[in-house]
């Protein structure tokens, strides 16, 4: 009996002994030493870029319309079309403009045949009055007739002028007649694919107020991108400079061009206008969304694998410099008065050290080292908790270029 109080009692005394000694690692045992995740100096190509969504837009896109309202009797093409330009798109119902052009042109022969009759007529009234004026005033003939031949010379002379004029008035709607007549006959205004058919056989179309449209025709051999680029981003963005982009559908095939426009501002800018136009006041943008300017540029579709609309990855290249030595940019300590950095660096025998060294194009990922480092030096690029298991910290860019 007393042999089993004695183990009850020891074992109360090993379980304390255990808790103190736990409470005392937590509490007062000093932290383990961190481990330090170690990063290789190696030569690679380091690029500062700008990234950015865009939109690819063939780069010639035409909407063709209709100038006259009618019937569209006939439609010559359809999706996916090739035309030349001047080919035939489509036919209106001409049955108006040829009721308007001949009745232009009955006017026409009309103020003709009126201009002919008074030409005939000054004729007369010329000889009439070279008559009276050989015979002299006051002496054959009287004074009276005299200034009654000179009043109906100028008389005629008045009206056929008028008659004149309103023939070429006849002549300008016969003209017009027949300009609105060959907008019945809708032709393609350039080579292209027809990539949009707006308006089917037999849709009645209204030009009245602006031109409908038929079809939308584009040349696809060449696509711009349209990049959509931050206003943070945008002061750093050039034209000329290069840029590239992927496809959801190919990630892995890169196009590449060069800016050539920068758009000055926000397509936003035409609610703007709009808005000062219709209040006659300014408004302060205090909205919080993005602003994003049009950055373009142009890429071959030789093979028509680019499609309008698609969603591209465009990034632009600010900087790019080959065969630079590179560490990652979290190796970095402070900057110096000079512009220097200092970073730690493990040699052969693993001791830390402290040097300095001074830093190129950097990208917030990697940075260049223009001094102070060599190719295979390991320098520490962060820490870790013990414990965990490390290793050299990967460094973005393409090694060895």
């Amino acid at each position: 009996m007393f042999k089993k109080h004695r183990l009850v009692i020891g074992g109360i005394v090993v379980a304390v002994l255990l808790l103190l000694i736990l409470i005392w690692k937590f509490l007062f045992a000093s932290p383990a030493d961190p481990e330090l995740v170690l990063a290789t100096v190696r030569r690679g190509t380091l690029e500062k870029t700008v990234e950015a969504t865009g939109t690819l837009e063939p780069k010639e896109l035409v909407g063709v319309g209709a100038q006259v309202s009618g019937r569209l009797e006939e439609l010559y093409v359809t999706y996916g079309d090739t035309v030349r330009k001047g080919d035939p798109i489509a036919l209106i119902d001409a049955q108006t403009e040829n009721n308007s052009l001949k009745t232009a042109q009955a006017n026409l022969a009309n103020m003709q045949a009126q201009l002919a009759s008074t030409d005939a007529t000054l004729a007369q009234k010329k000889l009439a009055f070279a008559r009276q004026k050989m015979m002299g005033a006051g002496e054959a003939t009287s004074q009276a007739d005299f200034e009654a031949a000179r009043a109906d010379l100028q008389a005629a002379q008045a009206s056929r002028d008028s008659l004149a004029a309103q023939t070429r008035s006849a002549i300008v709607a016969v003209n017009t007649a027949q300009v609105q007549l060959g907008y019945t006959k809708i032709t393609a205004p350039m080579d292209g694919v027809v990539v949009s058919v707006v308006t089917k056989q037999g849709q009645t179309v209204n030009a009245v107020q602006s031109a409908p449209t038929i079809v939308v025709l584009a040349k696809l051999d060449q696509m711009t991108v349209k990049a959509q680029v931050s206003e943070a981003d945008v002061i750093n963005v050039r034209v000329n400079q290069s840029a590239y982009f992927t496809i959801l559908g190919d990630p892995d095939k890169k196009y590449e061009g060069k800016l050539r426009l920068i758009k000055p501002a926000p397509a936003s800018i035409v609610d703007e206008v709009n808005t000062a136009t219709n209040t006659g006041t300014t408004t302060n943008n205090t909205s919080t969304t993005a602003i994003y300017y049009d950055a373009l540029f142009d890429v071959p579709n030789a093979d028509g694998r680019l499609r309008a609309l698609m969603t591209a990855k465009v990034t632009i290249l600010q900087a790019r410099h080959t065969r630079a030595l590179i560490i990652p940019s979290s190796a970095l300590g402070a900057r110096a008065a000079d512009g220097s950095y200092s970073v730690r660096v493990k040699d052969k025998d693993g001791v830390i050290a402290q040097r300095k060294i001074t830093a190129g194009l950097d990208n917030n990922v990697n940075v260049e080292v223009l001094s102070g480092l060599k190719e295979g030096e390991q320098v520490v690029a962060g820490e870790a908790k013990a414990g965990t298991t490390t290793t050299s910290k990967p460094m973005m860019g393409t090694p060895g270029a």
